[in-house]
């Protein structure tokens, strides 16, 4: 019989996970966000959003999204989320990136996956859940000074974010740097730039 292998503690792996405690082990909450963007025949893009209906950011616009339960995926928290916020399902989700960035949530420690899709069904939105309200806003990009400015609009509606564009070490995907938004929760502005970027670099 094979003798099990053991640590420099001398420990097996069934003796070490009896003796672990996640406890002693500061663990942050983990988070999954939705960029759902609409592309219209003549190129103009929409991106939905829901204005919160609760503490942080209450009445902020957002990103449609909410906390991973235990025993589901970041996906698939992502899918549930963006059903019972927003009513929209089916749509083909795409990861976006990690944001983990300290303070970017005043709850505590919080990650967040972010993932994307393109709505090409005209699908109908509902506000639900903690959303007060959830509308698709247009988006308008200009350049000046070697920064893009995005620009969300929907009715009296106007929120704007300010960043550089840096390519990928590896991939040469693009992504926003040097971030400056104002109207939007937690750190939406920078998930939509880098999301709405990634849409402009798909063949």
């Amino acid at each position: 019989m094979t003798e099990p292998l053991r640590d420099k503690n001398g420990l097996t792996e069934e003796e070490f996970l009896a003796a672990y405690s996640p406890k002693d082990y500061p663990r942050p909450s983990l988070t999954a966000d939705n960029c759902i963007f609409r592309v219209g025949p003549d190129g103009t893009i929409k991106l939905l959003l829901i204005r919160r209906g609760g503490h942080p950011f209450l009445g902020c616009w957002a990103l449609p999204g909410g906390f991973v339960s235990p025993g589901e995926t970041a996906l698939e928290a992502s899918r549930r989320e963006l059903l019972e916020e927003t009513g929209v399902d089916g749509l083909a989700l795409e990861p976006v990136g990690l944001y983990s960035t300290p303070g970017r949530d005043p709850r505590g420690w919080t990650v967040s996956q972010a993932h994307m899709a393109v709505d090409n069904h005209g699908v109908t939105a509902h506000a639900g859940d903690d959303a007060a309200a959830a509308a698709w806003f247009d988006i308008d990009s200009t350049e000046e000074d070697g920064r893009t400015q995005l620009t969300l609009t929907s009715g009296d509606t106007t929120l704007t974010s300010s960043f550089s564009v840096e390519a990928g070490a590896v991939t040469g995907i693009p992504r926003s740097i040097g971030m400056q938004g104002e109207g939007l929760a937690f750190d939406h502005a920078q998930i939509i730039a880098d999301a709405w970027l990634l849409l402009a670099h798909r063949k």
